[in-house]
């Protein structure tokens, strides 16, 4: 079996007559505007997601203080506690007043 492919010259589109009926500015000045603009644009994404990293880790540090903090005052009310019983318990055994 024998595949044939369809003559180039059947399925021609005419380009030039598009491109003719609806001037416009030329190819370099198009290209380079729109290569400045991306450039705005892939800056203006890159700038923030480096503002939205340091927001995440300045959160996270301040969390992570917040944290500490409450774990050492629960550390020092034990401890409070823990000496709280022992005096609770020589006055209990008559050694205090």
């Amino acid at each position: 079996m024998e595949y044939s492919l369809p003559e180039a010259s059947s399925h021609q589109i005419d380009l030039n007559s598009g491109l003719s009926e609806n001037p416009s500015p030329s190819k370099d000045s198009t290209t380079a505007s729109n290569h400045s603009s991306s450039g705005h644009k892939t800056g203006l994404k890159v700038l923030l997601a480096c503002v939205g990293v340091a927001i995440l880790l300045v959160l996270s540090f301040f969390l992570f203080k917040m944290w500490q903090k409450r774990k050492r005052e629960e550390q020092h009310a034990r401890l409070l506690k823990l000496f709280e019983e022992d005096n609770e318990l020589e006055v209990e055994l008559g050694l205090r007043d």
